[in-house]
């Protein structure tokens, strides 16, 4: 699959009249966490604040990270979770989780924090009406790792995924780790042995096998299931989801049981029709008070993920299951219904051929705007983009910042109301029509059909198509026969 060198970046698409509009916040590569309007104006930003991912709260704070441990020691951590203001001063941070001895660093407190986190008041981190995260008190879930040695499931020490709450103060008053529930997982015998025999060490050296790999985890709130009276969906327990195993799971606060699970198998009877989630981000519940509420909304990347049996795609039992293209998934967890999906076809492209187009094989997330419009970062493109329930593109954004890798790749970007950020006037609207790329030219570029054009004779019929074949010699004698 290639890509073209140059293209255009910053907004590219708005329609005012469709999309809902506020700012928009996203990790720009290593500059910072970066707020834009629709018309994607750099409006503020906050240099060096490392996003993983970058959340901003009403009254212009944003939270983020200072700092990342050293890769060569462990994979992924922020070394803390900070909450600036509008200025950068750092008003609440997070660090003590566990206390680290890397050889050649300063023995330190770290926080261990990756992919995720949510403050109390909101269940998502992201605009729900009604529900807004507290900003000068209240409880922290936080996502976050251990290092852990677990027989049971490999000889090889775990990268384990925990999620913990803390309180205002930092004290850590409740933890999870997903270890202590690998019999809950689902996992058959096979994706066991596979498992135990490499745990996804990637190649890391000294690094833990990274064997789930969770990437989101937030609140569930509240919901109509509950209402109606399905202890499963109590507004405290939490939902995650896990990219290399493919299962997404809600855990029971009180007692840290998992209580409902999708996957890993998905070729189950009940989740046939699903078809195989594979390499998943952000899965959660969408909140009460957005269209949709109650649904499970899901990035469904593609790529590569699972465990089991061998296979040709497979011949170690890992990465058993391969999709090239990304698929936005709204299912109702109670029927398991798909009750709205975002996949190349309704993008427009034409599946299988060039579904692809569609497709970002880690990160990525998907919001729900609260007039039933989806914004979706398509992450390792760097695009983020809305769309309609009809599927209309109404709002897309190029980031034209990149990485040390050369990759203007997004993790995951968040909208909110104006109002979120009293600090500034409210920003002019201004339509962008998509413009059509077959005669969009640069300054001094030949315009589509300056060329001479030639009649050429002879056709191969294949099926419903024709192939017009000719050699270039035979078309030069006819235009010599019809000069003369």
């Amino acid at each position: 699959m290639g890509h073209p060198t140059i293209y255009p970046t910053g907004t590219t698409v708005y329609n005012p009249a469709k999309a809902w509009s506020g700012y928009t916040i996203y990790q720009a590569a290593e500059t910072g966490a970066l707020l834009i309007d629709m018309n994607g104006r750099e409006v503020h930003l906050w240099k060096g604040l490392r996003g993983f991912p970058n959340k901003l709260f009403p009254g212009g704070y944003v939270l983020g990270s200072t700092s990342e441990r050293d890769p060569k020691y462990g994979f992924q951590d922020e070394t803390n979770l900070v909450q600036v203001d509008w200025d950068g001063n750092i008003v609440w941070k997070f660090d003590h989780y566990e206390y680290i001895e890397d050889p050649g660093h300063p023995a330190q407190w770290m926080a261990r924090q990756h992919h995720d986190y949510q403050r109390e008041g909101n269940p998502v981190g992201y605009y729900v009406p009604g529900q807004e995260p507290k900003v000068d008190s209240g409880n922290t879930l936080i996502l976050a790792h251990k290092n852990v040695k677990r027989p049971d499931i490999s000889d090889i020490e775990l990268l384990d995924d925990t999620i913990i709450e803390v309180d205002w103060e930092g004290n850590v008053i409740w933890e999870w780790a997903v270890s202590d529930h690998f019999h809950e997982l689902g996992f058959d015998e096979d994706a066991k042995l596979a498992l135990s025999r490499d745990p996804n060490t990637r190649g890391f050296g000294a690094h833990a096998g990274d064997w789930m790999h969770i990437n989101s985890a937030s609140v569930l709130g509240p919901n109509k299931f509950y209402d109606a009276g399905d202890e499963r969906f109590h507004p405290d327990n939490i939902i995650w989801d896990a990219r290399e195993s493919s299962i997404i799971a809600i855990i029971d606060k009180s007692t840290g049981n998992i209580v409902w699970r999708l996957g890993p198998d998905y070729s189950t009877a009940e989740t046939k029709h699903i078809g195989w989630i594979i390499g998943q981000h952000h899965a959660h519940l969408i909140p009460k008070g957005l269209p949709g509420e109650g649904n499970i909304l899901i990035f469904d990347n593609g790529g590569w993920g699972g465990y089991g049996r061998p296979n040709p795609e497979s011949e170690d039992g890992l990465k058993i299951a391969r999709r090239d293209h990304s698929r936005i998934l709204e299912i109702n967890p109670v029927t398991l219904e798909i009750e709205w999906q975002y996949t190349p076809t309704e993008a427009g492209f034409q599946a299988p051929l060039d579904s692809y187009r569609f497709y970002s094989p880690y990160i990525s997330s998907a919001q729900r705007l609260p007039n039933g419009n989806t914004l979706i970062t398509e992450g390792a493109d760097g695009r983020i983009f809305e769309v309609t329930r009809e599927f209309e593109l109404v709002w897309e954004y190029i980031s034209p910042y990149k990485n040390s890798r050369n990759s203007n790749m997004v993790y995951r970007a968040y909208r909110v109301p104006y109002e979120w950020v009293p600090q500034l006037d409210l920003p002019v609207e201004t339509e962008l029509v998509p413009i059509d790329v077959a005669d969009y030219r640069l300054p001094g570029a030949a315009p589509r059909g300056a060329v001479t054009s030639v009649e050429v004779e002879g056709t191969i019929s294949y099926g419903e198509g024709a192939l017009c074949v000719a050699r270039r010699d035979e078309v030069v004698q006819k235009e010599r026969d019809r000069d003369e």
